[in-house]
């Protein structure tokens, strides 16, 4: 049987045709077919039973082998929306500046060949969020999130007010710009630049950080995997807000709205082509300072 890649790319970047030729080239050596997704978006909004992506691109990741992104972190979000339905494993090659999402650089397309060749890969599961919005007592829409469910004032003027909810308790209203809930792998995205922590993949938690919150007490939060978050939108002000999913999905939040978020079922697999930390993948993205280090000790001194 053929084996078959699917190839999810930034329509922007001017490198990609060469590189897709190329690529689709060396993998046509060893009998691998590579088909393109094509460049129109697979979504412009949400709706009720929305998943994410069309039916017709899902289905076509189900018989591969591999969902193949050349771009950045926004792109590989693309291609999970393609590879998630299937439970296809993903692997993204950076076009873009931080990638980190991405396992391999544009630099390394023969190396990543050769490894795709030789099925010289793990997967690694990803955590992901089930998110429902609720307004009047009607589900109006369903949709997930790999990286974080957001919910942001729709006007810049006015504070939004949110209530947040866990585990059926309530614990906070606060006058805020936002609330991001995120999962471990969305903990150095959105989460990060509002001041939350990063916390390791392997970790399996729930995130909750309010952004400019106008209150004493508005810290990051890091909860149980199991933890089923609600945010209301307080009903007796007039200030609407919106909901985004992974920064794709959307839908408007009117006074009353509740957002219900929990674990999905459904990871997000990711191929792995090295096997280094992901400390060795931190320091690398955010290019920080470790001169001075000296390795792990000798276990002959010990």
């Amino acid at each position: 049987m053929t084996r078959r890649i699917l190839l999810v790319t930034h329509p922007q970047r001017s490198q990609v045709p060469a590189l897709v030729s190329q690529f689709a080239e060396q993998l046509g050596r060893h009998d691998i077919r590579v088909d393109v997704v094509p460049d129109a978006p697979l979504t412009e909004g949400i709706a009720l039973g929305a998943d994410g992506a069309t039916s017709t691109v899902a289905a076509e990741a189900a018989g591969a082998e591999l969902v193949v992104v050349f771009g950045g972190d926004g792109t590989i979000l693309r291609g999970a929306e393609i590879a998630r339905p299937a439970s296809v494993p993903l692997l993204g090659v950076n076009m873009g500046r931080v990638g980190f999402l991405a396992e391999a650089e544009r630099e390394e397309i023969s190396w990543t060949v050769e490894r795709i060749v030789a099925r010289d890969y793990a997967v690694e599961e990803r955590m992901t969020l089930e998110v429902d919005v609720i307004h009047d007592g009607q589900v109006i829409c369903r949709s997930w999130a790999l990286n974080e469910a957001s919910v942001e004032k729709s006007a810049r003027e006015r504070l939004l007010e949110l209530t947040v909810e866990v585990d059926g308790r309530p614990l906070a209203t606060w006058g805020c710009d936002g609330i991001v809930m995120a999962t471990p792998t969305g903990s150095t995205a959105y989460a990060f630049s509002g001041g939350g922590p990063v916390v390791w993949p392997d970790v399996a938690a729930l995130l909750v950080v309010p952004i400019s919150a106008h209150a004493l007490f508005a810290r990051p939060l890091v909860l149980g995997p199991d933890t089923r978050l609600a945010v209301e939108v307080v009903r007796h002000t007039s200030i609407t807000g919106v909901m985004w999913c992974d920064g794709r999905r959307t839908v408007d939040l009117p006074p009353g709205a509740r957002i219900e978020v929990r674990r999905s079922s459904l990871p997000v697999r990711l191929a792995r082509l090295h096997a280094s930390p992901f400390t060795d993948r931190l320091v690398a993205k955010f290019d920080l300072d470790v001169q001075g280090w000296r390795g792990p000790p000798d276990p002959s001194h010990s």
